[in-house]
C-alpha cells in the first residue's frame, strides 16, 4: 500500500501535465454587424476583424488576441469593443508614411496558429482619390483560407488578383479560397452588383459571407438586393437568428458556395 502512493501521485502528476485536447474541432466565425467578425480556431485563438461601436448593433464587446484593422474610418477601427486589447495584437492593414500619409503595411507573418497577408487595394474605384487605401486580409487557419476584403471599393485588378490567389508561393488552385468576406452594400464599398463581379473573380468554395450593407437596423447603406438578385455563384443559406457559422475544416466543400445571410446579433438572442 505504501508504494502505491508514490506511483499514484506520478500518474495524477503525468494526467495534470499532459496537453488539454482541443475543445472543438472546428472553426467558428460569428458576425456582429458592418465589417467585424470574430474568428475561433480550433486551438481558440480568437481573431477579429474590423470592431466597430455602432449603436444600432449594440456596440458590441468580446476578446480577441488578434485585431485585424482593414483602414482608419472609426467603423472599422474601434478598438474599445476589444475587452482584453492590452493582451492583444493588433495588425492594421494601413500605416502612416514619413510624411504622415496613409500608405500599406503589407504583412506576411504567423501568429500562434494563424497566418497573415495582406494586399493593398482601394477604398474607391479612382485609386484612393475618394476615400484613400484599403487592405484585404488573406486569413489561413485550421487549414481554412478566409479572405476579408475590408472596405474594397473596386474590381480586383492583376496584381492584386495574383496576390490574393498566392498563400506562401502557392497558386490558389492548390489551396482555394474556403471563405469569402465581401462588402455588398454599395454608397462607400462594392455595390452588389460589382460584388457578384469579385466573386466571379475570386471563386471562393465553400462560403461567401456579405458583409457592410444595410440591415432592418442599420439603413446608412444599401441592403443585400442587389447582391443576391441574380447571384450566379452560390445557394443562398439565412442563418435566423443566429451570428454565428461553424465549419467543419476536413469535410468536403459543397458543390457550390453557399451565400451565408449572418444575423447581426448573437446567438439565441431575442430582437
Amino acid at each position: 500500500m505504501v508504494r502505491s502512493i508514490p506511483v499514484l501521485l506520478v500518474l495524477l502528476l503525468c494526467a495534470a501535465a499532459a496537453p488539454t485536447p482541443s475543445s472543438h474541432n472546428k472553426v467558428i466565425i460569428r458576425w456582429y454587424g458592418q465589417s467585424m467578425f470574430e474568428i475561433l480556431s480550433t486551438r481558440g485563438t480568437r481573431i477579429v476583424t474590423d470592431p466597430h461601436a455602432i449603436d444600432a448593433y449594440g456596440r458590441p464587446q468580446v476578446q480577441a488576441d488578434l485585431v485585424l484593422l482593414s483602414h482608419f474610418h472609426v467603423d472599422h477601427t474601434a478598438t474599445d469593443a476589444i475587452t482584453n486589447l492590452k493582451q492583444a495584437k493588433q495588425i492594421p492593414a494601413l500605416k502612416k508614411d514619413e510624411n504622415g500619409r496613409d500608405t500599406w503595411n503589407l504583412i506576411d507573418e504567423k501568429f500562434k496558429d494563424v497566418h497573415i497577408q495582406t494586399v493593398g487595394t482601394y477604398h474607391d474605384d479612382m485609386a484612393g482619390m475618394q476615400r484613400g487605401k484599403n487592405g484585404v486580409f488573406i486569413i489561413d487557419v485550421d487549414g481554412l483560407c478566409i479572405v476579408h476584403l475590408g472596405d474594397l471599393g473596386h474590381l480586383l485588378r492583376g496584381e492584386q488578383l495574383r496576390k490574393i490567389r498566392k498563400v506562401e508561393g502557392k497558386p490558389r488552385e492548390q489551396h482555394p479560397i474556403d471563405v469569402l468576406m465581401i462588402p455588398v452594400g454599395g454608397v462607400y464599398t462594392l455595390n452588389g452588383l460589382d460584388a457578384q463581379k469579385v466573386v466571379e473573380q475570386l471563386k471562393p468554395t465553400r462560403y461567401i459571407l456579405p458583409m457592410h450593407y444595410g440591415t432592418s437596423v442599420y439603413t446608412d447603406l444599401l441592403d443585400l438586393t442587389y447582391f443576391l438578385d441574380e447571384q450566379k455563384m452560390g445557394k443562398v443559406e439565412r442563418l435566423q437568428r443566429s451570428n454565428e457559422l461553424i465549419i467543419d475544416p476536413a469535410a468536403k466543400p459543397p458543390e457550390q458556395p453557399i451565400i451565408a445571410i449572418l444575423h447581426w446579433e448573437k446567438k439565441g438572442k431575442e430582437n
